[in-house]
């Protein structure tokens, strides 16, 4: 082994700068019995590392090579397996555990003993060594004895040292002069014993004549014991003189100690007691404000402002731990809570004197505005009250129940003087509507005020009285409750649509400003919402009930100021939306063309008033309203699609251009020049698609039944009028059915042609569909001569029948009877006798083809010729 431990020296760990101090014989447990070396080694420059290094021999040849390498301070955990019994098994902790076998137990034990020893001299952590023997690791060692343990400790670790180069040479010397040295060891070494002890006598004798010196020393060591202890002595006076000085250093200190202590408590209970006076502590004029200030006053409210705030500053502020146990904070305390009330009660009073004042002041001022269609300004009262909308603030803060009886004293006031102001708004806009007091009572208005009675009386006598100014031929149309839109000029619907339109822009400030002022005064924050009713949802609600109570929306727990703010001004105006919907009313009773001057205005208002808050009380109620006028305007289409389907006609009379139809212009040019530029385009657009349908199937209907004029002339004068119509209006929405009208037309007027053409030429018609139709049966056409019924002398005997004369006067009792089907409003009747004049042209050149292929050199040709049929037919054009 000792010779394996060499190798490696020098082989291995010398080129390393390392000395190898434990080796061990090695195999891993439970494997194939490769044997290894695992060694303990350390660098030879400072600072000193301790590595345990695995060598194994190379598979290639003898020499032994470096494997791996383990730091010794990643050592964890030595396990010698067992204390007791003797085992050559051992495990080593580094960064996972190692199973070993040693060779033998004592190089187990060797080498776990050095790595103890490294352990205790190289580095600070500590290994654990577990399971093994306390004889190896040396533990019960006495202090004192710790520097020679040290040197055992490194003569153990330097048990094999290299000759250095001087040592190498002064043997190689001594051992030349023993020339036998190598032959005879003993020799050798015999003679090496004698020189020691020749220098072992020498250095004897060196020791027994230095004896002398050796008293002299120990002499000059009494002497220095002696002056040590007189040195003590005087150090011990010293010591004992000094502690009375200490002793009185300790009072002072204490004192001191004592005097600072004293000085911080004093400091500390100033700066507490500023803190009550800074805090707690409101000035007199402050305390005189708020007992006897003037509320009246800007100055005086100014000071009570000021005051309350400071009131509140002393009452809000965060006093320290243990103040609130102070007998003079609590008095101080319910000091400010008596001030508090009772300037609450006074402010409280005050207000609410200043509401009723409001409301006596404001009524005077009605008188005024009742022969003008304009509303009371409340600008100067909203000003005024403005003054104290920091003390609102204040009271909000300190005492919310006084501040809720402000809100409810305010909304009763004010909703009584609103009832009051708007109610005669409305009346006086009822009265210009209707114009004098007897038109108002016509339309179910009674006395000066014009109250609308909404009886069903009124409304059957409107009826009567609006059917009987009807025309004749319209009287069937549009007779639902309410006048005939042709009975009004446009002055009184520009009229109306003025009134509508000053009623809405009227209402529309004032709710604004009212609430504007609402959320200033009461201190309320007004935020955006998109849960109101929108403009789409409104369209969506046709025929759909949306009637909202605004009573139980006030007893509702108000969840945010927004809430409130709208609860209050529900409350205010909650004659608002009732009094619009009887204004609407009476518009729809005066003329179902109404709703669609109110729909386009009330849209607008809508718009605007979600555009500046959608969740406004504003914007709220004229969604509701327009609910209402919308419906209003569905009911106006259907009641005319209705009327239209129960229309009758005279048997006696032609037909002509048909109520209805002319009905659908008038709406018509009505809707485009009230809905241009509108908002709510979409809804005229649906309900143009219903009527213009209705009209298309009542006009088909009243064609079909029609006795006296023919259905071809009803359906062609008819759509012919409709195609004038959208084309004038050019209604992009109904491109479709402007093409459908024409086709109509065209088809009906080409069919009404043919039918009355084929009476003045009867017999020839007759002769010549008889050709035809053999010819259509197989027979060759130049054969057909040759038939008994259509031979020659048949063909000259039918031609003979029409002269240019007989012709002519067919022509002329033609003209008459179409003159007869035709009416005057359409203007329609040279367009036909045009058409009849190139279908008889048409006709006759049929038949002067069929003469030429069926009869071909029969020299038989008709009695009259087309120069002839254009003379005949302008002839009695210009005659009649």
């Amino acid at each position: 082994m000792t010779a394996i431990k060499h190798a490696l020296q020098r082989d291995i760990f010398t080129p390393n700068d390392e000395r190898l101090l434990s080796i061990v014989n090695v195999c891993k447990a439970g494997k194939k019995k490769r044997n290894c070396f695992l060694c303990a080694t350390v660098t030879t420059e400072r600072p000193v590392q301790v590595n345990v290094v695995k060598v194994k021999k190379s598979d290639k040849g003898d020499f032994y090579k470096r494997q791996t390498a383990w730091a010794l301070r990643d050592l964890a955990v030595v396990d010698a397996k067992d204390a007791v019994k003797e085992s050559p098994e051992f495990d080593l902790h580094f960064d996972k555990v190692y199973k070993w076998v040693a060779s033998s137990t004592v190089e187990k034990n060797t080498f776990i003993s050095c790595i103890w020893k490294l352990n205790q001299r190289y580095l600070r952590k500590k290994i654990d060594f577990i399971n093994v023997s306390s004889q190896l690791l040396e533990e019960s060692v006495p202090s004192g004895e710790n520097q020679s343990v040290a040197g055992g400790d490194e003569e153990a670790v330097d048990e094999y040292q290299e000759l250095n180069a001087r040592e190498e040479q002064d043997i190689e010397i001594m051992m030349e002069g023993c020339e036998y040295a190598i032959a005879n060891a003993e020799a050798f070494a015999e003679k090496l014993s004698r020189e020691l002890q020749v220098l072992d006598g020498a250095n004897i004798q060196s020791i027994m004549a230095s004896e002398k010196q050796v008293n002299i020393l120990m002499k000059l060591l009494d002497e220095a014991l002696k002056e040590v202890d007189q040195i003590e002595l005087k150090l011990s006076s010293y010591e004992e003189m000094l502690q009375s000085v200490k002793e009185q250093m300790d009072q002072i200190s204490e004192s001191n100690h004592l005097i600072h202590l004293s000085n911080t408590n004093n400091v500390k209970l100033l700066s507490e007691i500023e803190f009550l006076v800074n805090h707690m502590d409101l000035a007199k004029g402050h305390i005189k404000a708020l007992q006897e200030g003037d509320l009246t006053s800007s100055r005086g409210i100014e000071a009570c402002t000021n005051a309350a705030d400071a009131l509140l500053q002393c009452m809000n502020v965060a006093l320290r731990p243990g103040h609130d146990m102070l007998h003079a904070v609590k008095q101080q305390q319910q000091r400010f809570s008596d001030l508090r009330e009772q300037f609450a009660r006074r402010l409280a009073s005050h207000l609410n004197s200043v509401f009723v004042q409001q409301g006596h002041d404001q009524s005077s001022t009605l008188a005024q505005h009742s022969a003008e269609l304009t509303l009371p300004n409340h600008h100067p009262f909203h000003r005024d009250l403005l003054r104290y909308a920091k003390l609102m603030e204040w009271l909000k803060n300190t005492d919310y129940g006084k501040y809720e009886g402000l809100t409810k004293n305010y909304m009763d006031y004010l909703s009584r003087l609103y009832e009051r102001e708007i109610k005669d708004f409305f009346e006086v806009a009822k009265i210009k509507m209707t114009g004098t007091t007897r038109e108002g009572k016509k339309f179910g208005l009674h006395g000066s005020s014009g109250k609308l009675t909404g009886s069903t009386s009124s409304l059957n006598k409107l009826s009567v009285q609006s059917s009987g100014n009807r025309r004749s031929q319209s009287s069937s149309l549009l007779d639902m409750g309410n006048m005939s839109a042709s009975d009004l000029d446009v002055a009184d619907r520009t009229k109306f649509d003025k009134i509508f339109e000053q009623v809405l822009s009227e209402l529309e400030p004032l709710c604004l400003a009212e609430q504007d002022f609402i959320s200033k005064f009461f201190k309320l924050q007004q935020h955006q919402s998109t849960s109101a009713t929108t403009m789409n949802e409104v369209e969506e609600m046709d025929g759909v009930a949306l009637s909202r109570s605004h009573t139980s929306g006030v007893a509702q727990t108000v969840s945010s100021e927004k809430d409130m703010i709208r609860q209050m001004m529900t409350k205010i105006f909650r004659c608002i939306e009732p009094e619009l919907n009887n204004l609407i009313a009476l518009g729809d009773k005066i003329d179902s063309f109404n709703s669609l001057y109110m729909l386009v205005k009330m849209s607008h208002h809508v718009w605007t008033a979600q555009n500046v808050d959608p969740a406004s009380f504003l914007s709220t109620t004229l969604g509701n309203v327009l609910v209402t006028v919308k419906r209003n305007f569905d009911k106006c289409i259907s009641n005319q699609m209705k009327q239209m389907d129960e229309v009758k006609i005279s048997k006696k009379s032609k037909v002509g251009i048909l109520p209805f139809v002319a009905e659908f212009e008038e709406f018509a040019a009505l809707a485009e020049s009230i809905f241009k530029n509108a908002e709510r385009r979409g809804d005229l657009d649906k309900a143009y698609i219903k009527l213009i349908r209705a009209v298309f199937d009542s006009v088909e209907k009243v064609a079909n039944e029609s006795q006296k004029t023919p259905r071809d002339v009803v359906m062609m004068e008819n759509f012919h009028h409709i195609f004038a119509t959208l084309s004038r209006l050019k209604i992009s929405c109904l491109e479709a059915e402007k093409k459908e009208a024409k086709q109509k037309y065209t088809d009906h007027l080409q069919s009404y042609v043919i039918y009355s053409l084929g009476q003045p030429l009867e017999k020839l018609n007759h002769f010549f569909e008889g050709v035809e139709a053999r010819v259509a049966q197989g027979v060759r056409e130049e054969e057909v001569s040759y038939q008994l019924a259509f031979n020659k002398q048949e063909l000259r005997k039918v031609i003979k029948e029409y002269p240019g004369k007989e012709v002519k006067k067919g022509l002329d009792n033609l003209y008459k009877k179409v003159d007869k089907h035709l009416c005057e409003e359409e203007n329609l009747l040279q367009v036909v006798w045009h058409s009849m004049q190139d279908e008889f042209i048409r006709q006759y050149k049929h038949f002067e083809g069929l003469i030429a292929r069926c009869y071909p050199g029969s020299g038989i040709t008709m009695e009259f010729t087309i120069q002839d049929i254009l003379d005949y037919c302008s002839s009695i054009a210009q005659s009649h």
